[in-house]
């Protein structure tokens, strides 16, 4: 069984997501120009502090992925990635 290390970048970088499972679960997203399919969903979860986030951690074939949407700006954004 291959351990996952888990690391953060440095700052919490913009992705485009390109398509949603059920109209909410990313399904596809882009990130540095490379295309990402979500695998699984591992786990969800809000956040409403100042600004209202909803939260996915998934699984694409490339590892383990924290995504959130800016509910009030309607973007989305990678903040941390486990390789």
């Amino acid at each position: 069984m291959k351990l996952l290390r888990r690391t953060r970048t440095r700052r919490t970088e913009s992705v485009e997501m390109q398509e949603k499972r059920f109209g909410y679960f990313p399904k596809t997203f882009r990130w540095h120009g490379q295309r990402y399919d979500v695998q699984a969903v591992e786990q969800c979860w809000t956040l409403a502090k100042q600004t209202p986030r909803l939260c996915f951690r998934v699984r694409c074939r490339e590892g383990l992925f924290d995504l959130y949407q800016d509910v009030r700006a309607n973007t989305w954004h990678l903040k941390s990635l486990a390789v």
